[in-house]
């Protein structure tokens, strides 16, 4: 951060030994401390510890009918799959000493804040498992004329999106004035096909772009869009637009953690078309969303089946033993391996952690990758403000290179005078494995410039407001939808004999919540229909 103009001027007065005195003893009385700053992320030492391997033999052993491996959204849409159809005979290991995956929270003296994902837009018609959760948390409280109403506090509220476009913040992530002839034209077709595609049934009687994507048309040209990158197919289109791409650069980089070349066009037109949210009146375009962001949902699935939960345990081994699993876990607490014996397992982990655990019986990838995030949140004594729209929800420049913050405390009724922004950045504009080098190797002071850097480029009234910053690393945050990925490696991985199940967003080839708790759903009712545990069904 280059040394604002009051410093410069009081050290340029003072000359060269006076300005080293000044620097040297007594600036910190003029200028304010640093912010404190924690530098965390997801428990590398036992996920380096998984891949190094090296377990002692299993000293323990127990016995369930169902053993889920993984604490993330599948994991835990399968555990509370199983307590919702009166199925209690089962045990959910989870690597960290929290369940939640990338839907994780902090919480500090101001407010409680998303460490990861943030928000889940209104479900769709098809999406009556996420509907059917969304009834039992609170979210969903009724029906009006036929559709489903939601709960206005759960809702995001105005302002929901702003934008700092050429020094001004105004409504919404379009940008609206300066733009040329070419701009508004491409825009304009960008979104009729969009709107096109969103309106399409396929001839098997599906939605073009369904969320989740197993309810989506087969039709072969749909499926053809898979293959080819989203940037080829709208150079393809003629929109050239340099606004337009940048605000599709926004949107990929929002969803997928990828640049719009990296994704498939599937991917990219699912992220306009896929979204088409069911409600009464006009919440069909809204969000839910919480302080804690989509911790809230995970932190319910939880509750229902605490004694269920088994933390801290790394499954470095699953294995078939006649018609039973073994399922290998390090307790990192004690020290030892427990080896469990289930009737059934239900893998709910990233795919490249499942083909190490389970070498054979899980199908091995060949081009799977993952996007690395940065995610920073920055507590701060006083709102940020700015010329033009006033503070929203989710707040983006249009010439940075992160994705904005949101506002921890923007569904309080009454807004304090501070609050945390959860600041996001999806390391994309390099290949993913020297970007998680990156990730590890850059110091906690040098993030912490950089998030300062942009924070106070978007609003530089917050100089001096910030009190504090944690900073959180996912290395494997997310799936990449790369060409292909979605409609054939995505299928072809997703088999497993019985009784072993996978569950993770994973298998759909997009990181949404909606994915993975349609794979954790599946995978539980499957595994209760071949243990004869009857049970109704939510897909």
């Amino acid at each position: 951060m280059k040394a604002d103009p009051i410093r410069r001027a009081v050290i340029a007065g003072l000359g060269t030994a006076g300005a080293a005195a000044l620097v040297g003893f007594g600036w910190q009385m003029l200028k304010p401390p640093p912010p404190a700053t924690a530098l965390r992320g997801a428990d590398l030492e036992r996920g380096h510890r998984l891949r190094q391997g090296g377990f002692p033999p299993p000293s323990v052993t127990e016995e369930t009918a169902i053993v889920i491996a993984g604490g993330g959204i599948a994991g835990l849409a399968a555990g509370w799959t199983l307590a919702e159809a009166g199925f209690r005979n089962f045990r959910l290991l989870e690597l960290e000493d929290r369940v939640g995956g990338n839907s994780r929270s902090g919480r500090n003296a101001v407010s409680a804040y998303p460490l990861g994902a943030h928000y889940l837009p209104i479900p769709n018609r098809e999406a009556g498992a996420v509907r059917h959760l969304l009834r039992r948390a609170g979210a969903l409280t009724g029906e009006a004329e036929g559709a489903p109403v939601y709960d206005p506090y759960q809702l995001c509220g105005d302002l929901q999106e702003r934008l700092l476009w050429r020094g001004r913040w105004q409504e919404g992530l379009i940008p609206r004035t300066g733009l040329t002839a070419r701009d508004q034209a491409d825009f304009e077709a960008f979104h009729a096909a969009m709107e096109a595609f969103k309106a399409r049934v396929g001839a098997d009687g599906r939605p073009a772009f369904a969320t989740p994507v197993a309810y989506s048309s087969r039709d072969a040209d749909l499926l053809a869009l898979d293959r080819i990158g989203f940037g080829d197919w709208l150079r393809a289109q003629g929109w050239g637009s340099p606004v337009l791409h940048a605000y599709l650069r926004y949107c990929t980089r929002d969803d997928y953690g990828c640049e719009p070349g990296q994704v498939s066009a599937w991917a990219g037109i699912h992220y306009f078309a896929g979204r088409r949210g069911w409600a009464a009146g006009a919440d069909g375009d809204n969000v839910l969303t919480w302080p804690e962001g989509n911790d809230r949902l995970a932190r319910f699935m939880a509750a229902a089946f605490p004694a269920s939960i088994r933390s801290g345990r790394i499954v470095h081994r699953v294995a078939r033993d006649g018609d039973s699993v073994l399922v290998d876990s390090f307790d990192a607490a004690a020290g030892r391996t427990v080896r469990t014996r289930a009737a059934a397992a239900i893998l709910a982990m990233p795919h490249f952690v499942a083909e190490r655990v389970a070498p054979g019986l899980v199908p091995r990838s060949t081009s799977l990758s993952y996007a690395p995030w940065l995610v920073a949140n920055v507590t701060v004594d006083r709102l940020p403000g700015g010329r033009g729209a006033p503070l929203a929800w989710d707040n983006v420049s249009a010439t940075g290179e992160s994705l904005g913050y949101v506002v921890a405390t923007h569904q309080s009724e009454a807004r304090p005078a501070g609050t945390v922004l959860s600041w996001y950045m999806p390391l994309s504009r390099e290949d993913p494995t020297a970007a998680r080098r990156r990730l590890l190797e850059t110091d906690e002071a040098a993030w912490r410039r950089l998030v300062l850097d942009d924070l106070l480029a978007m609003n530089p009234e917050l100089d001096g407001a910030v009190r504090e910053i944690e900073l959180w690393r996912w290395g494997h945050a997310m799936v990449r939808p790369t060409p292909g990925t979605v409609w054939t490696e995505a299928p072809r991985i997703a088999a497993a004999e019985p009784p072993l199940y996978l569950a993770h967003s994973d298998l759909s080839g997009l990181s949404l919540f909606e994915e993975a708790h349609y794979h954790g759903t599946r995978a539980a009712e499957a595994a209760m229909t071949r243990l004869g545990h009857a049970h109704g069904t939510l897909l």
